[in-house]
């Protein structure tokens, strides 16, 4: 069973439907037991840092994915929830969880396409990733894939070794991070069409294993 994390942070039936497209056993749940015994988990999440955190202490979910990423288990970590694995958020200047050290930044004013065209923030629509480095979630992803993102900030690693992929927008910026048994990504590949599906595919067979 994964188990798809319910902290009042929205995106979880998309989620959900499409893991069980693929089909997967999943449940959207925010009880720590079933976290704890689950083979795998979904950290998804669209909103702010601040918040969100908030909610993951006040519902006692905080321990629960410390406790998973000590276990070894995968964690697929999506938009919100690839930002608050860090660290420290500059959004509500928000401590997170530190699962990966570094921190969440907002894209900067000013930036632009090389044609000079201005890059509205938030950054909304359809963008490729440039791989860094291998990983078995990633496997099969090409530079012609794309997919959908709805983000202001994005994450920064402290360490270069934990970037998997980047993206061009106005500036490049970390796209795919992971760490261990825990891979999180900005976008969203639930509504990411055939390569979403690919990765989450991925992310189902993975052991958590050889991530480094």
């Amino acid at each position: 069973m994964i188990a798809i994390i319910d902290y009042k942070a929205g995106n979880l039936k998309s989620v959900e439907r499409a893991l069980k497209k693929l089909g997967f056993p999943c449940r959207i749940t925010r009880n720590k037991n079933e976290i704890l015994e689950a083979e795998r988990v979904v950290f998804p999440g669209v909103g702010a840092a601040g918040k969100a955190m908030e909610d993951l202490v006040e519902i006692g979910v905080d321990g629960a994915i410390r406790e998973v990423f000590r276990s070894g288990k995968p964690i697929l970590g999506i938009c919100l929830g690839a930002q608050v694995v860090l660290g420290w958020s500059e959004e509500n200047e928000t401590k997170c969880l530190g699962l990966i050290q570094g921190r969440v930044v907002r894209f900067p004013e000013g930036i632009a396409s090389p044609g000079g065209e201005p890059c509205k923030i938030p950054h909304m629509g359809w963008n490729g990733i440039a791989l860094k480095r291998t990983h078995p979630v990633v496997e099969g992803i090409t530079p012609a894939d794309e997919f959908y993102f709805v983000h202001s900030y994005y994450p920064l690693p402290e360490e270069k070794e934990r970037i998997i992929a980047v993206t061009e927008y106005g500036m490049e910026f970390p796209s795919v991070i992971g760490f261990r048994n825990l891979i999180a990504m900005q976008f969203h590949p639930e509504k990411s069409g055939t390569a979403g599906l690919r990765i989450l595919r991925n992310f189902c067979a993975w052991d958590g294993r050889h991530a480094e």
